[in-house]
């Protein structure tokens, strides 16, 4: 009968839980001024914290950029893009030995390169050669910030 019992309360928690867990990254609201407020942060932020930084700067970008997309407006999408390249960039060159919350960057980058995938997989044509670069330049900045980490 106890363990019934305890069937019961796990598979009640399961239920509670798991959409708490499932909740993450893009539940965020997400706007151009959420945006400025970041690159704000950045510009005064020190040296060892700017990698997270610009991977959250990224990962929100392309969460607004597939909004945009969504909404119809590819080229505000597209401008988002490029700059995500851009950020992609500085984010190799703010890597060093003593950053701070590298592996959350790390992981960002990664579902950043997951949602950059689904949206090559949903773009069009004329649109897909932008993406797919942006694609190919998060998963560098990403496959960089894992070597770092394991190299710790």
């Amino acid at each position: 009968m106890q363990s019934k019992v305890w069937m019961a309360v796990l598979a009640l928690l399961a239920v509670s839980v798991l959409p708490a867990c499932a909740a993450g990254f893009d539940d965020k609201s997400i706007d151009q001024q959420s945006i400025d407020a970041l690159q704000a942060k950045i510009l005064q932020a020190q040296p060892r914290e700017q990698c997270f930084l610009y991977a959250e700067l990224v990962h929100q970008m392309t969460e607004l950029s597939l909004r945009q997309y969504a909404a119809g407006d590819g080229d505000k999408a597209a401008g988002l893009l490029k700059q995500v390249q851009g950020l992609a960039h500085k984010i190799h060159l703010s890597m060093s030995d003593d950053n701070k919350r590298l592996k959350n960057a790390q992981i960002l980058l990664r579902h950043t390169a997951f949602r950059l995938t689904e949206m090559l997989h949903s773009s069009s044509l004329e649109d897909q050669p932008l993406v797919a670069q942006t694609l190919a330049q998060v998963n560098q900045a990403q496959s960089e910030a894992m070597m770092e980490v394991f190299r710790k």
